[in-house]
């Protein structure tokens, strides 16, 4: 049986698009004592704009419907407008997470954060800007945020759990911006996990979210 998916909106809503994509466990009833655990999945470039159907195309959403994968936890899926990037709405993916930490049933001791191309960009940009708040962070073929103080600002998660994924032929987002990133985490104490595709160009997504090994990581980790 697969998640439940629905379309959300979420109230006052002022720079990303009201509406997200939502999945929940379809056994409601199995609960655990303190929660689900809470994944933010963040979209790449080509899914921005106002057709909510697009956020399910790639990576994390697609997997759950492909795969009718009853993931026990609740994941959203919001979407960055058209001409924006995430890194340009952080406030509002922290106004979101905040919204959905008091209207589901989640741990707040459980949120993980993923991404791919873009949004693997943004999940570092918003984990370093938050770090206390996420338990851990998976980037798929994310670019170095173009922010002051990076790449040495993604130290601040050297005790985070970290898996990094990339095609070493990616030809939009070369390879040595996630080796760059892994590097600097390893250089100031952290041990981050990279996983790098032979072969692979841009898309790294549909392996990495293929992997069989990432849901279990992703649920198994604790702030």
């Amino acid at each position: 049986m697969t998640s439940a998916m629905t379309i959300e909106r979420m109230p006052d809503a002022e720079s990303l698009s009201p509406r997200y994509v939502m999945y929940r466990p379809a056994d409601a009833g199995a609960r655990p004592v303190l929660g689900w655990p809470l994944i933010l999945f963040l979209h790449g470039s080509g899914e921005r704009g106002d057709d909510i159907d697009l956020v399910r195309r790639y990576g994390l959403p697609a997997r759950i419907e492909a795969e009718n994968v009853d993931l026990p936890a609740i994941v959203i899926a919001p979407q960055c407008p058209l001409e924006a990037r995430w890194t340009d709405h952080l406030p509002a993916l922290n106004d979101l997470l905040d919204h959905g930490l008091a209207a589901q049933p989640v741990d707040p001791n459980r949120v993980i954060v993923t991404g791919l191309s873009m949004g693997g960009q943004g999940a570092w940009a918003l984990s370093a800007q938050q770090p206390d708040r996420f338990a851990a962070i998976a980037a798929v073929c994310g670019r170095i945020p173009e922010q002051p103080g990076w790449p040495e600002a993604v130290c601040v998660l050297k005790d985070k759990p970290i898996w990094i994924f990339h095609g070493d032929a990616d030809s939009r987002v070369p390879v040595e911006q996630s080796i760059i990133l892994a590097e600097t985490l390893r250089s100031c104490g952290g041990d981050p996990r990279l996983t790098i595709y032979p072969g692979v160009g841009h898309n790294a997504w549909d392996r990495a979210y293929a992997e069989p090994d990432l849901l279990p990581w992703m649920l198994a980790q604790r702030r």
